[in-house]
């Protein structure tokens, strides 16, 4: 699907753009979403350039991702995609400046985008041009970014809560350990995908302040820039600290498991010595030997039922005064 982001007054309409339709002059956005063979080639016709393919764009190579051909500018940057689901993921999204036009080609739908064209639908500069909207596009990524980190760092202290402040009288314990490891799981891979995208998007905001020169950018929007590089650099710190305390988090589950292992197995240890003493006296008594003279005792099978009781309560007592229980 191609649309196209054309000023009207003090606002940017979106235009989609059909195969017998000619594309405005004035559009200062062309938006990409999974292209046809077709709809690469009316961009092409238009701004003079080529399109990349989804192959291309998944190259991890920088000189593959941040490159110059024909005087347009090509940045390749992974964002983070479907994050509030349960199956978070990355896609390649692919910048290209021409002139003053920007060139968006993607396989997904980033919230960001929704999020400017939103926003751009409803007021934006009458000089509004591709460089702007493409800043305004990463601010909202490096924002969006900042916002799965924050609810990623809330959920990792309920499960830290959880763990080391469990909820007395908890009835499945199993079941709890099991959905606070695969919630560890969960976080950790999300973390590290906005950490990836993180890392991607650093690339790209030096490599675009790199071009500004050349580009003549005018002061106000590279100090822009460099606001947006602080700030993916305190947010990738932020990402390290919450993947380290992921993995302490994980650690420490392991751990409590463990522990909860050695407990049953210390329980049924202490009932195995407990309960051999009442064993081995009760299978002597079971032998059928003639000469026992304990089987004609009145008071044999009393005494023998004592003898396997106090056997297995002074093992108990035991444990219990060296506090092994």
């Amino acid at each position: 699907m191609l649309s196209v982001y054309v000023p009207r007054a003090s606002s940017l309409d979106r235009v989609p753009v059909a195969a017998d339709v000619d594309v405005p002059e004035s559009a200062v956005w062309f938006d990409l979403i999974n292209p046809n063979l077709q709809e690469d080639k009316i961009v092409e016709r238009q701004v003079g350039i080529a399109v990349p393919t989804r192959e291309e764009m998944q190259e991890i190579e920088v000189t593959s991702r941040l490159y110059v051909e024909n005087g347009a500018r090509y940045m390749t940057a992974t964002l983070m995609c479907q994050s509030d689901t349960d199956a978070p993921k990355t896609t390649p999204v692919t910048f290209i400046l021409s002139g003053h036009r920007l060139i968006t080609v993607r396989y997904d739908d980033p919230r960001p985008f929704m999020i400017v064209g939103t926003k751009l639908a409803r007021v934006c500069p009458p000089t509004v041009t591709g460089e702007s909207v493409l800043m305004d596009l990463l601010d909202a990524v490096i924002d969006r970014a900042a916002d799965i980190l924050e609810r990623i760092g809330a959920e990792v202290d309920q499960v830290s809560h959880d763990i080391f402040e469990p909820e007395e009288g908890r009835a499945d314990r199993t079941r709890s350990y099991n959905e606070i490891l695969k919630m560890i799981g969960k976080k950790g891979d999300l973390a590290s995908k906005v950490r990836e995208s993180l890392v991607s998007i650093g690339r790209l905001l030096l490599y675009l302040a790199n071009e500004a020169d050349s580009m003549r950018w005018a002061k106000e929007p590279r100090a822009q820039l460099r606001g947006m590089q602080r700030d993916v650099h305190s947010l990738s710190d932020h990402a390290a600290y919450l993947s380290n305390k992921i993995q302490f988090l994980l650690d420490a589950m392991l751990g409590v498991v463990t522990i909860e292992q050695n407990n049953v197995i210390k329980i049924f240890s202490v009932a195995a010595v407990a309960l051999m003493p009442p064993t081995l006296i009760a299978s002597i008594y079971g032998m059928n030997f003639k000469q026992m003279p304990e089987l004609d005792w009145q008071y044999g099978y009393p005494l023998a039922i004592f003898l396997m009781i106090f056997a297995a309560a002074l093992p108990y007592l035991f444990f219990k005064w060296k506090k092994w229980l």
